[in-house]
């Protein structure tokens, strides 16, 4: 199969500027590699104390196997935790995997753990300031895992919003391993978003208790499994089945299943399978590649998912020496139809995408239209063509993969490409003298995606929040500043949703700008987020003043203040007036915000 041109523009482009650091990254992965080729095993070079240190706690055949010869040694690393609902499923997982391994002859062990925190806990709180640094944190963490030379290949358990991200720049620290991801899956489908939401902004307009809020919350967020709107977590996850680092097909099957536990089974099997530096061997490294990446973006802009990942997907390519920039997505999103509507995007969750057709319903439209590179290295060796493929359990509790249906089950929520909800992605470029950002315009409706109104501008969340409190209703642009990764860590502001999609019900011209992120559940007001330079940067951003007509045009891809250039070019930057917190955990992270990078660098502090 061919791939159109502008994705193999892109494509090209991405591998010219490059060249350079991927060629030192391949460089240092294949020297890693040549020193097992040549000694075997790295834990064969490990001194006899070493050794006997890495396999203390092991079972008495783990240790003949590991001590005496050849035997895999899989490594895990998991983020398991309560409290985060889409990880506690991996609570049983290292056990499932141990067992595994040593039925096919091989050895698992959990190398390391790896702190997981909720977004949907710290929304609207001081830990939101963390959230984002969090990922450099996993991706070290990773780091720690594997720096004990005792692993032949990895298995990574990690679900959520910097998880995923955080766990791929680690393993691509260790790029010369091989390494897969094993999902836990969505919870059941409870309380619709729509009737959430209404709540919410019901709630938000002063007609809803604590009370009714917290029972329609706790019927959307009611058991074990990822939550189930098409957000940042769930976005991960299509992101790791499109660029082939799960089974085709499991990104989405529920947790406690006989075809989860069988799919686990299977990733393990797999894992040992391409493990070493054998001809079988398939690194990380290798594995993620620029097309790899391109894949991602196409499939990014094809389902609408978080916006988010125009962060996380040029920090993770950075780990593997690529470089990646909004240019690029841009163009990708330009060319990408719009084939998957799934909240926020649409009325469907996440189980009601998987039942229409899912992520290899996804692939296989795609790959027609020639928009992924078919040829890109997966787990499963050459080739995207089994990704097209569903997982079932046969009448004899077999695993087997199934082609996919040639007709969406429910075209309201997947289309073909033939048919798609839009021609185009749905994820834009904005530039102006306010600087560089993105927009999720696929959730915005058309009469929304022009906005021209008077600034208000805020120093928080909290700060505008009052202000509608007390009585906020006209036509204005939010500017909420001082949001950055080196202002505060870059939080969500999605506690903003409810108060402005209620103004924009009312008929209100409402629209928000701001250097800070607004998540995964990026709706239905047009939001100018990440932009860069941030105000604590010196960004543009900074000079607006209240009153100041700013103009946001998704059509002509602007993002302008509408004021002289001359005054403009010699106004000073406003103070940073956000709440001052200054509590000692918030300094633990001091050092990340001193050297964190601008949003369309990844915003990451390690890489």
């Amino acid at each position: 199969m061919t791939v159109r041109s502008i994705i193999a523009d892109v494509t090209e482009r991405i591998e010219q500027r490059s060249r350079a650091s991927r060629t030192a990254y391949l460089d240092g992965m294949e020297r890693a590699r040549e020193a097992i080729r040549a000694a075997g095993p790295a834990r064969h070079r490990l001194a006899c104390s070493n050794l006997a240190h890495g396999f203390a706690a092991c079972p008495a055949e783990d240790k003949r196997r590991l001590a005496g010869g050849n035997a895999v040694n899989l490594g895990i690393v998991t983020t398991y935790n309560d409290m985060l609902s889409a990880h506690r499923p991996y609570e049983r997982y290292p056990e499932l995997i141990r067992e595994e391994a040593r039925r096919l002859g091989a050895v698992a062990e959990v190398a390391g753990g790896a702190p997981a925190m909720c977004d949907g806990i710290t929304q609207g709180r001081t830990g939101m300031e963390f959230s984002l640094f969090s990922r450099d944190v996993i991706a070290m963490s990773t780091g720690v895992a594997l720096s004990h030379d005792m692993f032949d290949a990895v298995v990574m358990l990690g679900i959520c919003d910097k998880i995923v991200p955080g766990l791929v720049m680690g393993a691509l620290a260790f790029g010369h391993l091989p390494a897969l991801f094993i999902p836990s899956g969505p919870m059941p489908s409870g309380l619709s978003n729509a009737e959430k939401n209404a709540v919410r902004q019901a709630y938000a307009a002063g007609t809803a208790t604590d009370a009714d809020l917290l029972e329609a919350e706790a019927k959307s967020y009611h058991s074990p499994g990822t939550c189930t709107f098409f957000g940042t977590a769930n976005t991960n996850q299509m992101l790791m089945e499109i660029m082939g680092l799960m089974l085709p097909g499991s990104a989405f099957v529920a947790p406690a299943t006989p075809l989860r536990d069988a799919l686990t089974r299977a990733a393990v099997a797999r894992a040992i399978a391409i493990a070493g530096t054998g001809e079988n061997s398939l690194p990380i490294g290798r594995l993620l590649d620029a097309r790899a990446f391109v894949n991602g973006i196409v499939g990014l802009c094809a389902t609408g998912g978080s916006t988010n990942l125009t962060i996380h997907l040029i920090a993770m390519a950075r780990a593997a020496g690529l470089v990646i920039d909004w240019d690029d997505f841009a163009a990708l999103s330009a060319a990408t139809p719009l084939l998957v509507r799934a909240y926020p995007n649409g009325k469907a969750d996440v189980n009601g995408f998987r039942d229409a057709g899912g992520v290899p319903f996804l692939v296989r439209e795609l790959r027609r239209a020639g928009l992924l590179h078919d040829d890109i290295l997966t787990i499963l060796g050459t080739g995207l063509a089994p990704y097209e493929h569903t997982p079932r359990l046969d009448a004899t509790g077999a695993l087997v993969f199934d082609n996919t249906p040639e007709a969406s089950a429910d075209e309201a929520v997947v289309r073909s490409i033939d048919a798609p909800f839009q021609p185009t992605g749905g994820l834009n470029l904005l530039t102006g003298n306010l600087g560089r950002s993105v927009i999720k315009s696929s959730a915005v409706a058309a009469e929304h995606q022009t906005v021209e109104a008077p600034a208000r501008v805020f120093a928080s969340q909290e700060a505008l929040l009052a202000a509608f409190q007390a009585g906020l209703d006209e036509d204005f642009v939010a500017v909420v500043r001082f949001q950055g990764p080196q202002a505060n860590g870059m939080p969500e502001l999605h506690k903003l949703t409810p108060a402005l999609g209620l103004l924009q019900d009312r008929g209100r011209k409402v629209a928000l700008v701001t250097d800070g992120r607004m998540s995964g559940a990026s709706g239905k007001v047009p939001a100018a987020i990440h932009v860069t330079p941030e105000a604590a940067r010196g960004g543009p951003i900074g000079r607006v003043r209240d009153g100041d007509i700013i103009r946001l045009d998704v059509a002509t891809g602007r993002l302008d203040v509408l004021v002289p250039q001359e005054e403009w070019e010699v106004r000073p930057q406003a103070a940073n007036l956000s709440p001052s917190n200054d509590s000692s955990d918030r300094r633990l992270f001091a050092v990340l915000r001193r050297a964190v990078g601008t949003a369309e660098e990844g915003a990451t502090a390690v890489g």
